[in-house]
């Protein structure tokens, strides 16, 4: 007896292929449109910024 009960013989990776392939797009675009506004001229000195090449804080 399985811990997931019966298995099912249906597919489930071809009918959500194409989901499964939207989500790689937008988290895509996501990362690049994150990354295009970490180099703006606004938000290039922000110290919260992984980018910026500013001073390390102090280790104890």
């Amino acid at each position: 007896m399985s811990l997931l009960g019966r298995r099912w013989p249906a597919p489930l990776a071809k009918p959500m292929a194409p989901f499964f392939v939207a989500g790689l797009v937008m988290l895509y675009g996501v990362n690049s449109f994150a990354n295009v506004l970490m180099n703006t001229d606004e938000f290039k000195n922000d110290p919260r910024n992984p980018n910026v090449k500013g001073k390390k804080p102090e280790a104890h």
